[in-house]
């Protein structure tokens, strides 16, 4: 079995416990507060260029199938030579994506601004990465509860950016707005520093017997949990990337103001915060895979009330604020069954081949409700193809098996 070995949390030097679970809250804000916001980009750029709604989709789609594509290489990366170095360079393509977006007068251009620079940018400096440092710095027993703030602090980014930059849009337009978002990306490569792993053989766990990640990987996908784990994860990020790049306009379409439809995004953020931590509590008392069953079973039966309830901002709200609840709630319980199944020496590679996955539904996602949209003048196909797929991913996590992984080392032993 995989051997984790938990201590208190030793400070080395000025990164106290405090100052690496805040510097990690705030990557994750930083990282996921701009990339949540996208969606209310797409009618000023589309009425500006003359596009479709499928040109900004398109590129969306193409960041998220990017982010996920990058995510394992980048969390091996992380794993091997520390999360700082990983971070400040995804850091640096996300600026540089939000900034070249402001000078994308041709779809081309928005492919690789707001597609390419931020796909890889995001793979770098995403909670994910953030969530597999803490993972290596805080206890065992604190563990879960680690991974529900660091999620919670990516919720909170949702919550913040998205009201930011609908009054940003509004008050001096969608370039000054996108100008902003570049430089506060820049804040992650300082932050990162407090982020370094200890020197291997000390910190928190360490995990036995030694892999390198090609053992890692096939190992986990050679394991049946984890392979539905991973088809499981695929409808978050359906659901997420649809949700946060259509909903604004989604709204528009049904009578609700521009307002609304952000207020809706920021609501999501807010209740997330929340959730993501009572998801890391429970995740630490009741079997991991019912906690993602019933989150993935929650936001299915939320998708039906909402599409037949009337459009109003009573039922916008109420919208919010349950898929917020479960909006990112599934990444605590997810990566807590990763690290009980493998330990932690490779948790954020493991964690970013499962996130593949997850960013393969967002590809889908975005790029679905763009296509539908245009060819059928309506979101609903798309809307019902979710609720299937909550249905689907309830069903799959309940056979995951939360223990251990034994190795042939250790039965010999």
């Amino acid at each position: 079995m995989t051997a984790v070995t938990s201590s208190s949390v030793k400070s080395f030097g000025w990164r106290t416990p405090a100052v690496v679970i805040v510097s990690g809250c705030l990557v994750a804000l930083l990282s996921f507060g701009p990339r949540s916001s996208l969606g209310q980009f797409l009618t000023p750029i589309s009425m500006e260029h003359g596009w479709d709604r499928e040109v900004f989709s398109l590129a969306l789609a193409l960041q998220n199938i990017l982010w996920g594509l990058g995510q394992p290489f980048a969390g091996g990366l992380a794993d091997k030579y520390g999360a700082p170095r990983v971070l400040s360079v995804g850091g640096l393509l996300y600026a540089a994506g939000l900034l070249l977006m402001t000078f994308s007068d041709t779809p081309a251009m928005f492919n690789l601004s707001a597609g390419v620079l931020i796909g890889f940018g995001l793979s770098g400096s995403s909670f994910s990465l953030v969530i597999g440092a803490l993972g290596k710095l805080v206890p065992e027993e604190k563990r879960m509860m680690a991974f529900g703030l660091g999620t919670a602090a990516g919720s909170f980014g949702q919550f913040l950016f998205s009201p930011m930059a609908r009054l940003m849009i509004d008050g001096y337009g969608w370039q000054f707005a996108l100008m902003v978002f570049a430089a506060l990306m820049m804040l992650v490569i300082p932050l990162a520093q407090a982020l370094a792993a200890p020197p291997r053989g000390e910190g928190v766990a360490r995990a036995m017997p030694q892999q390198s990640a090609k053992q890692a990987l096939m190992e986990a996908f050679g394991h049946r949990s984890y392979v539905l784990l991973v088809i499981g994860f695929f409808t978050c990020g359906f659901q997420l990337a649809f949700v946060t790049v259509h909903l604004p306009a989604y709204m528009l379409d049904r009578g609700l103001s521009a307002q609304i439809g952000a207020m809706t995004i920021g609501i999501i953020g807010l209740c997330n915060i929340f959730g993501s931590m009572f998801a890391g509590y429970m995740s630490g008392r009741v079997p991991k895979n019912y906690v993602l069953s019933a989150i993935y079973f929650g936001r299915g039966v939320a998708i039906v009330a909402f599409m037949l309830l009337p459009a109003t901002t009573g039922s916008a709200i109420l919208f919010g604020a349950v898929t917020g609840f479960l909006w990112l709630s599934t990444v605590p319980p997810t990566n807590g069954l990763i690290a009980v199944m493998f330990g932690t020496r490779w948790l954020t590679m493991l964690s970013g081949a499962a996130f593949m996955s997850h960013q393969i539904g967002s590809f889908l996602g975005v790029w679905l409700g763009g296509f539908v949209f245009v060819h059928t003048g309506s979101y609903d196909p798309v809307w019902y193809l979710s609720i299937f797929f909550c249905v689907m991913s309830s069903l799959i996590n309940l056979p995951i098996v939360e223990k251990p992984i034994v190795r042939a080392e250790m039965q010999a032993a």
